[in-house]
C-alpha cells in the first residue's frame, strides 16, 4: 500500500550532463507523490538499460527537465491506481515505455501519428524515469505485458523491442527481403529476430566479435565489420554513428530503404547522388512509436517468442551500467533489477 502522502523513493538522477566515466549520475532519495485521476504509482522491478538513457547522461540528448531520472523499459507492480484508472488496477504488472503522453488533439494524434505529436512526453527526459523504487505513470500509456516472462526479459521489450519494431516497419522490408542491420546491441538482437522469422535473410555489420557470434546465433545469415556479402533490399542503422550512413546507403540495392533508428546520430558526412541516393534509395528516420506499434510488437513477441540477451545488475549499479554499456561491455541488453 502507498503511504498518504506519497512513497519514498530511491533513484538515480542526473546531475549535470557529462562523459559517463566522470560521474554525472547520482543517487538521491525523494518523495513520488500519489497517482492523479489517470496515473498510477508503480513499484519498479525491472529497469532496460536504453542508448538514449547514455544520451541523457552525456548531453548528446538535452535534458527537458533538471535532475532527471532515465528509465523507459519499465517493468512495474501497480501499488496504487488514481480514481479514473480503469483497465488496472493493484498488484497488476504493467509495462512502462519511452512514449509517456501526447495531446490527443493535434492532426498527428487525430491521424494515427502519436509518435509526431508536438506535445508529445517522454519517460526517463520529460517525466522521472525507472531508474529509481517508483515511478509515477500515465495508465493511458502502459501495456499489459506477454505472460511467461521475467521481468528483467520483458524490460527490454517495451523501447529495444518497440523502436526495432517500427524501425522494421519503416525500413519497408519486401517478403523473403535482404536485409542489413549496422550495430547489434539491444534493439538490434530483438529486430534480427522478428525479421529473419518473417523469412528474412538478415546481414549484420558490426565490429564486435561477440555482437557477430550473437548475431549468428539467432539466425543471421551473415555478420562481419565489413560491408554485407549480397545487395541490400532493406537496411536499419542502430548505431548512433553518421558515418555509416553512406556505407549502409551504398550497400541497398535499387528501390531499397535505409532506416535510422536512433534519437540522437552523429554528423552525417557528405553524400554522393550517383553512388548513394539515385536508382530510388530512401532514407528515413523513426521517431518514437505510437502505442498502435506496441501493442502490436507484444502480439508478435508472444508468438515468436524472441530470445532476450540479458546482462542483469541491481539497481545500485546504474551508474556502471551506464559505463558498460558505452565501452562496448554489454553483449544483448542490460537491465537494472530491484530486490
Amino acid at each position: 500500500m502507498a503511504p498518504a502522502n506519497g512513497v519514498e523513493t530511491s533513484a538515480w538522477v542526473v546531475e549535470r550532463p557529462a562523459p559517463i566515466a566522470s560521474g554525472p549520475l547520482r543517487l538521491v532519495e525523494r518523495t513520488t507523490d500519489l497517482p492523479g485521476p489517470y496515473e498510477l504509482l508503480l513499484r519498479v522491478r525491472a529497469c532496460g538499460v536504453c542508448r538514449t538513457d547514455l544520451h541523457l547522461a552525456e548531453g548528446d540528448l538535452p535534458p527537458r527537465r533538471p535532475r532527471c531520472t532515465p528509465g523507459h523499459e519499465v517493468v512495474g507492480e501497480v501499488i496504487a491506481a488514481g480514481p479514473s484508472v480503469r483497465d488496472h488496477g493493484v498488484g497488476d504488472r504493467v509495462g512502462a515505455a519511452w512514449l509517456a503522453g501526447t495531446c490527443g488533439r493535434c492532426r498527428y494524434c487525430r491521424s494515427g501519428r502519436e509518435n509526431l505529436c508536438p506535445e508529445s512526453r517522454y519517460t526517463g527526459w520529460d517525466i522521472h524515469g525507472g531508474f529509481a523504487d517508483h515511478i509515477l505513470v500515465d495508465a493511458r500509456y502502459v501495456y499489459r505485458l506477454p505472460e511467461g516472462w521475467s521481468d528483467e526479459d520483458a524490460a527490454p521489450l517495451l523501447c529495444a523491442g518497440i523502436i526495432g519494431y517500427r524501425a522494421l516497419q519503416r525500413a519497408d522490408l519486401p517478403p523473403g527481403g535482404r536485409l542489413g542491420i549496422y550495430g547489434f546491441g539491444a534493439s538490434a538482437h530483438l529486430t534480427a529476430q522478428l525479421a529473419v522469422a518473417g523469412g528474412a535473410g538478415v546481414h549484420v555489420v558490426t565490429r564486435s566479435p561477440r555482437a557477430q557470434g550473437l548475431a549468428l546465433e539467432l539466425g543471421a545469415a551473415s555478420a562481419g565489420a565489413d560491408a554485407p556479402p549480397c545487395p541490400l533490399d532493406s537496411a536499419i542503422l542502430f548505431a548512433p554513428a553518421g558515418s555509416l550512413v553512406p556505407a549502409a546507403l551504398e550497400a541497398l540495392d535499387r528501390g531499397g530503404t535505409l532506416a535510422i533508428a536512433g534519437i540522437h546520430l552523429s554528423a552525417i558526412p557528405q553524400l554522393d547522388y550517383e553512388r548513394h541516393l539515385f536508382q530510388e534509395r530512401t532514407v528515413r528516420s523513426v521517431t518514437a512509436n505510437t502505442r498502435e506499434d506496441g501493442r502490436a510488437f507484444l502480439a508478435d513477441v508472444a508468438r515468436l517468442r524472441p530470445v532476450v540477451r540479458v546482462t542483469r545488475y541491481p539497481m545500485r549499479q546504474a551508474d556502471q551500467a551506464l559505463i558498460d554499456l558505452a565501452t562496448g561491455q554489454v553483449t544483448g541488453v542490460a537491465v537494472l533489477v530491484n530486490g
